[in-house]
């Protein structure tokens, strides 16, 4: 049996948290204040002006509703992340913006997207898949509560709303299993 990594310490996992909620406060206080000003930095598909835009579509949100209804999970899945360790949590942090985005930009129906709720579509799929492939029990504990407590989560990949980006809520799905998969082996 292998010996398991230290993962950060619980301080800097919670310091690391309150960073992102931070940084994602701010940018959202910021686009309120100028009326979503930041909101036309979003994806818009097959737009080739748009395609820089996979990188900022993550941190906009429609209006303050969608925003809190993405940074709880959000924040709750970047702590669990953090358990694999913090080069882990920003390869697959960035993994998931580029490959969603890409995605979104190359497949997604013709309609702006943006929101984090891609990425925490891939952070769920990354942590239902990534604990078992460990094979390290605490990590498959966590993939089992990820699963147990979230597992509902999996219907938002199907077209429900129009106004609401499943698109983002698949193919973060999809990257975060394939990041799962990929990054088996470096753990």
């Amino acid at each position: 049996m292998t010996a398991v990594k230290s993962p950060t310490s619980l301080k800097k996992q919670l310091i690391w948290v309150s960073y992102i909620v931070g940084f994602f406060l701010v940018i959202e206080a910021v686009n309120m204040l100028t009326g979503r000003y930041f909101n036309q930095f979003s994806i818009y598909p097959r737009e080739l002006t748009h395609l820089p835009y996979i990188f900022t579509a993550p941190f906009l949100h429609a209006n303050l509703t969608h925003f809190a209804s993405n940074v709880v999970t959000l924040a709750v899945f970047s702590f669990l992340l953090l358990q694999f360790g913090a080069k882990r949590f920003l390869t697959v942090s960035f993994g998931l913006i580029i490959l969603t985005g890409l995605l979104v930009w190359a497949f997604g129906r013709s309609s702006f997207h943006l929101g984090a709720s891609g990425v925490i579509y891939g952070f769920f799929g990354y942590l239902v898949f990534a604990g078992f492939l460990s094979k390290r029990f605490f990590l498959i504990v966590i993939s089992v509560l990820v699963a147990f407590f979230y597992g509902s989560m999996i219907w938002g990949v199907l077209p429900s709303r129009p106004y609401i980006s499943w698109e983002s809520h698949l193919f973060g799905f999809i990257a975060g299993l394939c990041l799962a998969w990929f990054l088996r082996k470096r753990s």
